[in-house]
């Protein structure tokens, strides 16, 4: 081997050796090469604008995210999950579809995955027999209350805001009863009441197309015997043919629920002659209980009842009834704050549904009439309650009641603002009677009179105006006839203004409309007009009459105006009631 052969030969081993030492010693700081990023878009359609998706990916290494509309990710390879829930919105459901699910994603492509959103119907449920346990009742269900049904002692029904309910035409009489030792806890908002109302379509509703609800608590009444609730004796799907008692009560604090932001509509169907369920009864209920911001609306009967108890009430509306708007009677003793009655019309009924009233009235109020009416000692049986201290003491105060218009044909002896009658008791504070046509106020017998006299029946500070079209411009009771006479209003420091001939209902508010069927809930601004004689005059100070103050204690709030709303105050009516007549 030459010299040369031999150097090439050596180098050659030589390189070849370095090779190798440097291949030993040449591991990556940075480890392997990491695969590129890839693309996952979701797709997200079909929910009204503004409406989150409830959406949720899922993929490798605990990868999640929860987009609330469409949405890319840069994401590494792998497998993804997109899955979506039901979404709920306006009482309305929107169910998910999904393609594209799952995907594969691989470096530096897109994959897609696509959730399409579709408007389902709401499910129905028939409420109907007992309710014996907790339950609620939730807005993305259609509820159907089928025949009478009894929310039963112990157990407690919650509605939430925006629950809608209808009583079954097909089952007359339909009524939710709510029993005594049971609650009901309907909490409504402003923007989503709770709605109790017709099952037919609207255009197509009447009074009496289903029974109304009532509430049985354990407050005391004037009246003796087992005394049941005016038609719950009814031939109707499920009722209990004994009826339901709901005299024998003994605790006039007791606690049978909330209701707040409800309205009742179209109900008060007659179960028999003479007994016809009210849209809204309230027997024995106790103070306990919370009762504001509530409506009544095109009740066959009575719109607003109370039979004893003493539950307290604010911000209560009630437009057209087939009898009074508001009735106390039996020892009736709450307290009741800014009132809203309104007549314009008298309503036609279902067919098979009852009649109308002969005589309906915006206020009616008894002291005890019927069976178990015990005379105390000395005294007539409508006085029943003297002794044990349960007259007929309902407060009323800052009340706007209107009646009908001129050319509304007014049934038998009705269209009166307020009925005094059957030895009541009971105090009337800051109101408005507007536009009654046969008389804004009548005290019908001696033993309320009695009450009148010894100041246990106390009216002060109302305004009346257009009253007693029908009767020669009469706003109380004719010299001769019944007991409530201007000239024994003012001898009792009434304070009652009755406005001159020129001042109409109309003019008085702020918008009172002429009604039609465009009429809506919100055409009325209640609110005083413009110089308008109610914006003033109201008692706004009850430290001069001791048994006002005591009787009302802080529940009830002097006010410097009369009738239902504040100049320049809250509409506290809107927003939240309805107005239709069918």
């Amino acid at each position: 081997m030459t010299t040369l052969s031999r150097f090439r030969t050596f180098a050659a081993a030589s390189f070849s050796l370095l090779a190798l030492a440097a291949c030993a010693g040449s591991d990556d700081p940075a480890g392997p090469v990491t695969p590129a990023n890839g693309t996952l878009t979701v797709t997200v359609s079909g929910l009204p604008t503004g409406v989150n998706a409830a959406v949720t990916v899922t993929g490798p290494s605990s990868y999640s995210q929860s987009p609330t509309a469409s949405a890319t990710y840069s994401v590494a390879p792998g497998t993804y999950t997109v899955a979506a829930a039901q979404v709920t919105t306006n009482n309305v459901r929107y169910n998910a579809a999904i393609t594209g699910s799952p995907a594969t994603v691989t470096s530096n492509a897109t994959a897609t995955a696509t959730v399409t959103y579709t408007l389902t119907a709401n499910p129905t449920v028939t409420l109907s027999g007992s309710i014996a346990a907790n339950r609620t009742l939730t807005p993305d269900t259609n509820y159907v209350l089928r025949g009478f049904v009894y929310v039963n002692s112990g157990a407690t029904l919650t509605i939430n805001a925006g629950t809608k309910i209808v009583g079954d035409t097909t089952a007359l009489g339909s009524a939710l009863f709510v029993l005594r030792g049971a609650r009901i806890v309907a909490n409504g908002t402003e923007a989503a009441p709770v709605v109790f109302t017709s099952q037919r379509t609207a255009g197509n509703r009447s009074p009496g197309d289903w029974g109304g609800l009532v509430i049985v608590g354990n407050g005391r009444a004037n009246r003796t015997g087992n005394v049941i609730v005016e038609g719950s004796n009814g031939s109707v799907v499920g009722a209990n043919q004994a009826g339901t008692i709901y005299t024998g009560g003994t605790v006039d604090t007791d606690n049978s629920g909330t209701l707040r932001y409800v309205r009742v509509e179209f109900a008060g169907y007659a179960t028999l002659t003479d007994a016809e369920l009210n849209s809204f009864t309230f027997a024995a209920v106790g103070s306990g209980t919370t009762v504001e911001y509530v409506q009544a609306l095109a009740g066959l009967d009575d719109n607003f009842e109370w039979f004893g108890g003493s539950v307290n009430g604010k911000y209560l509306v009630s437009y057209e009834s087939g009898d009074d708007h508001f009735d106390g009677s039996e020892g009736y003793r709450g307290l009741n704050q800014f009132m809203i009655g309104m007549q314009s019309t008298f309503i036609t009924p279902r067919p098979g549904a009852g009649a109308v009233s002969t005589d309906p009235q915006g206020f009616e109020i008894d002291g005890c009439n019927g069976g178990g009416c015990v005379a105390p000692s000395g005294a007539n049986a409508q006085s029943a309650g003297r002794d044990d201290g349960l007259y007929n003491m309902n407060v009323f105060a800052n009340f706007t009641m209107i009646g009908t218009p001129t050319g509304v044909t007014v049934p038998g002896s009705g269209g009166v603002g307020a009925v005094l009658r059957r030895g009541t008791g009971g105090y009337y504070l800051n109101g408005v009677l507007a536009r009654w046509p046969r008389a804004g106020i009548s005290l019908r017998d001696s033993t309320s009179n009695n009450r009148f006299l010894v100041d246990s029946l106390i009216v002060r500070n109302l305004y009346f105006a257009e009253n007693g079209v029908l009767a020669s411009g009469a706003n109380f009771d004719a010299a001769g006839s019944n007991f409530g006479q201007e000239s024994a209003f003012a001898a009792r420091n009434s304070n009652i203004v009755v406005g001159a001939g020129t001042v109409t209902a109309a003019s008085l508010f702020t918008t009172l409309p002429t009604v039609s069927g465009t009429t809506t809930g919100a055409s009325f601004d209640w609110s005083p007009a413009a110089s308008s004689p109610i914006a003033t005059g109201g008692l706004n100070s009850f430290a001069a009459d001791p048994r006002i103050a005591a009787r009302v204690g802080t529940f009830i709030t002097p006010t410097a105006y009369r009738g239902a709303a504040a100049p320049g105050g809250a509409k506290w009516w809107a927003g939240w009631t309805n107005y239709a007549r069918n």
